[in-house]
């Protein structure tokens, strides 16, 4: 020994040792994600709607309680012509009228449409209607708060 360092080198890796991930094992994971996803996705997207639902039937409520009040200063339910709009502005012609009955502004359904007023209802005395996720017509999922 001389003092001197001797430097080996590794021989080259067979190309078959250096190889990536092959198309079929890419192939089995996007299907395992696929099918994860197809489990999961629903669920997480019916729990939105359900809390869509549940957010709707909380605005209905509280709707209902001004329209409650509402009642009690002027003696009756707004008419259909007047809507809900009368818990915010005071419809012409109604001399007891003692609102705002509501804190802010008449608030829209989750689905970013108004509510609608029936007086009367089809199945109660009076009826505030969402028309869910559908909209109306034939694609409507009535969620209806009837007193």
């Amino acid at each position: 020994m001389d003092g001197r360092i001797r430097l080996t080198t590794m021989p080259a890796l067979p190309r078959a040792c250096q190889r990536g991930f092959t198309l079929l094992e890419l192939l089995v994971v996007l299907l395992i994600i696929a099918l994860l996803a197809g489990y999961v996705g629903p669920k997480l997207f019916s729990q939105v709607d359900r809390a869509r639902e549940k957010t709707a039937l909380a605005q209905m409520k509280s709707l209902a309680d001004a329209l409650g009040q509402y009642r009690l200063d002027v003696g009756q339910y707004p008419t259909e012509q007047q809507g809900l709009q009368a818990l915010v502005v005071g419809p012409v012609g109604v001399t007891r009228w003692q609102g705002p009955y509501l804190a802010k502004s008449l608030p829209n359904d989750p689905w970013d449409r108004p509510y609608v007023w029936k007086n009367p209802g089809a199945d109660h005395e009076v009826e505030i209607v969402s028309y869910g996720p559908g909209g109306d017509g034939d694609t409507a999922r009535l969620i209806v708060y009837g007193f």
